[in-house]
């Protein structure tokens, strides 16, 4: 029998070699197709008694790089469908039916009588790793690249076709729920000591390997499916597990707020199918997947954090009919924290950088930071000496500016200031070569108004980055209202050699991130001064879903930057654009105590010298404020609330603004930007799936109670009123669906 996406060949030992390549993709996915032919293949190895035994590789770099989201999101439509159709009990059954056929087809593999082995070679992640974990012996190439892993937690989801069983059954329940939960890959040597691959070996030995195992007399029976199977962590009940679930509860609340429905599903499948056996056990997690799929937070989270996120990186947003452009030279003006991070990531992507400061020192400093950044990842093992010498070798360090001179990219990366930014543009533009772009990293003032500066405005950009830059994924493109394709091609493909994410914006002050981003630090503020604890303030914030709260966030922007950005914005608007007693309250912190933040070691927390214990809010804070009042007399989902509502608010006057145009930008913008609680989905999916009805009489509700912010723009009150959403109205033109990687 002839199949697509497999090609299947048996040798004269009976032992049949099956080798995944789907035609025309780079990487195999478990779709529609393969999981129907590996069915196919199950039972047509299973019934031939010529065949021996099983060999599954891959003839891809890797071996699988998941299951295709999109085709359980196509699941969800047909459920609906369903749904509306026959009824509940219909649909859920469907979706059951529908949802474990991974998992049926993978024991099948474990059970079918026949031995198993899986030729690892490259990635093998989600469902693909989940399927060489029913094959009764793994092997892997040895390759430094190779990750091994389940990262479905990341887009709402959870293992579903045996991961939740398998691992458990194999590893330490400790370690086990480390790989669950946190959804993080890992490396060979890690994974054969922990058993989850029994044998490591040349590229060129690993098909033989495989097949020695077999011919050897290889077992066709999983450990669990053997008389007298002992948990490597002990039964549930046994000391050691009591020790281990009431712990892992207890650090599941405080990690995820009980936020994230399939985190709350891993542990029950894992704590319920561990007293069962495999069958049941298995039966339990398709039951949970089900009902995971079904879910507002992994309909939210696959959508953003997959298919946006993807389309956005394949260039979704990419002016049609611009060739390819390639940065092969860039310069950064300005070598401080920012510039010298964004020459260190350009480098370590291959990119011969200058960095340009007012002096020499200044200069060697910027380039400084990059080598402290690369010896301390050759530190931890995360990178070679010889990536660190390659990647120094490619940052000059330099006071003139006529080392721009054959730069197909310019950055600015200068003090968030009009006159400095004007001076560096007058020095910079004559010496530009043909075709160069140049770039403001500004992160609040205007690009058009930047613009002014530039005699050929349709070469100006901006490309906003967020500290820390090798750590922040995420790069905001400002149009100005002269900006040329060519700029906004050549933007997203450096922006994609650096490997980051880009959003294209419209100009505005702040842009997208900062605007919604500064309505959350003020938010805390506000906070501040109507008495509420700050320690409630921080903790709030962050059971609402957001990664740090925004006193922590205020300090890690540096708060005389904070009152910098006030001061100029009241320059340029008037003494109403901002909040006058959180600007006075900001003077007090930063000119009286002198307290600018993380940078300086005391903000509104103290921070104890490197490595000497964690930070605690500052005992000074409660002395600042106005009032105080009694934090039992306070409602914690309206603060939770408040902290969610002010910034999605702010994202939806973004679309009003015509600053945002496409909603994906805005949902993946918020949660790699600025962490915008990633269980709702992004700032205006938080929004479609409350519903625009429901979420305007929320904002009405807040605003009677605390101010104009909360007000909810014309757009919003239009879409309200007909029933619309976001993705409904704004829908983005989708490309053809990719696959997990």
């Amino acid at each position: 029998m002839a199949f697509k996406n497999f090609k299947v060949e048996t040798d004269a030992d009976g032992i049949a070699l099956v080798t995944w390549d789907i035609p025309g993709r780079s990487m195999n996915v478990l779709d529609e197709t393969s999981i129907e032919e590996l069915e196919a293949i199950v039972k047509q190895t299973m019934e031939d008694a010529a065949v021996k035994g099983v060999v599954i590789t891959s003839s891809k770099e890797a071996f699988c790089a998941g299951a295709d989201l999109s085709m359980l999101e196509g699941m969800n439509r047909t459920y609906a469908k369903m749904l509306k159709e026959k009824g509940e009990v219909a649909a859920n059954q469907m979706l059951f039916d529908q949802s474990r056929r991974f998992s049926l087809a993978f024991r099948a593999i474990e059970t079918c009588g026949k031995p198993w082995a899986a030729a690892i070679n490259g990635l093998a992640l989600g469902g693909g790793f989940e399927l060489t974990l029913s094959c009764h012996y793994r092997v892997a190439a040895d390759n430094p690249k190779t990750r091994l892993g389940l990262p479905e937690i990341k887009v709402g989801l959870f293992p579903g076709a045996g991961g939740t069983q398998r691992v458990p059954r194999i590893v330490q329940p400790q370690d086990a729920m480390q790989l669950l939960l946190k959804g993080k890959a890992i490396k060979l040597d890690r994974a054969k000591a922990l058993n989850l691959i029994h044998a490591v070996v040349p590229a060129g030995d690993m098909i033989k390997a495989a097949k020695d195992w077999i011919k050897g007399g290889g077992k066709a029976v999983a450990p669990w499916d053997e008389k007298g199977f002992k948990l490597p962590g002990g039964p549930v009940f046994s000391k050691a597990g009591m020790m281990m679930f009431p712990a892992g509860n207890a650090i599941y609340r405080r990690e995820t707020y009980d936020n994230y429905p399939a985190a709350r599903a891993v542990m029950s499948c894992v704590y319920e199918g561990l007293q069962l056996p495999i069958d049941a056990g298995l039966r339990v997690e398709s039951r949970y997947f089900t009902q995971v799929l079904r879910s507002k937070e992994a309909a939210a989270m696959i959508r953003s954090l997959f298919l946006s996120m993807q389309e956005l990186n394949k260039g979704a947003r990419r002016p049609q009919g611009v060739p390819p452009t390639k940065v092969k030279k860039l310069a950064v003006i300005g070598a401080g924290f920012m510039g010298a991070s964004v020459g260190y990531v350009s480098a370590r992507a291959g990119i011969d950088v200058v960095l340009i400061d007012r002096d020499q020192a200044s200069a060697d400093k910027g380039k400084a930071h990059a080598e402290a950044v690369i010896s301390d990842l050759v530190k931890k093992g995360r990178a070679s000496e010889k990536d660190r010498d390659a990647t120094l070798s490619r940052i000059t360090a330099s006071a003139d500016y006529n080392a721009i001179w054959d730069c197909d990219l310019v950055i600015e990366a200068v003090f968030e200031d009009r006159k400095v930014k004007a001076d560096t543009y007058a020095k910079a533009q004559p010496l530009l070569k043909e075709g160069a772009i140049f770039a403001s990293n500004t992160s609040t003032l205007p690009i058009n108004s930047l613009a002014e500066e530039f005699k050929d405005q349709s070469k100006f950009i901006g490309i906003h980055f967020f500290s820390p830059v090798e750590k922040m994924m995420l790069t905001e493109i400002i149009l100005g209202k002269n900006t040329s394709d060519l700029a906004i091609a050549t933007a997203l493909d450096y922006v994609r050699q650096i490997g980051k994410t880009p959003i294209v914006v419209n100009d505005s002050r702040g842009f997208y991130a900062n605007r919604c981003v500064l309505r959350f630090t003020a938010e805390g503020l506000e906070m501040l001064m109507e008495g509420v604890p700050a320690a409630m303030i921080e903790n709030t914030a962050k059971m609402a879903g957001m990664p740090v709260g925004p006193l922590s966030l205020s300090d890690e922007v540096a708060l005389d930057l904070v009152l910098k950005i006030m001061k100029a914005t009241e320059a340029d608007l008037g003494p109403n654009a901002v909040d006058q007693a959180q600007k006075k309250m900001m003077i007090e912190m930063v000119e009286k105590q002198g307290r600018f933040g993380r940078k300086n070691g005391k903000g509104f927390y103290d921070y104890p010298e490197k490595g000497k214990g964690q930070k605690s809010l500052w005992a000074g804070i409660a002395a600042l404020q106005p009032k105080h009042l009694d934090p039992d007399t306070l409602d914690v989902e309206e603060l939770k609330q408040r902290f969610l509502v002010v910034q999605a608010v702010e994202a939806a006057r973004t679309v009003e603004d015509h600053v945002i145009v496409d909603p994906r930008e805005a949902d993946v913008g918020s949660i790699l930007g600025f962490g915008f609680a990633p269980f709702t989905g992004g700032t205006l999916s938080y929004i479609d799936f409350m519903g625009t009805k429901a979420f305007v009489e929320l904002c009405h509700k807040l605003e009677a109670k605390y101010g104009s912010r909360f007000t909810p723009p014309k757009l919003l009150e239009e879409m309200a009123a007909k029933g619309e959403t976001f993705y409904g109205r704004f829908a983005p033109k989708k490309p053809a669906a990719q696959a997990a990687e």
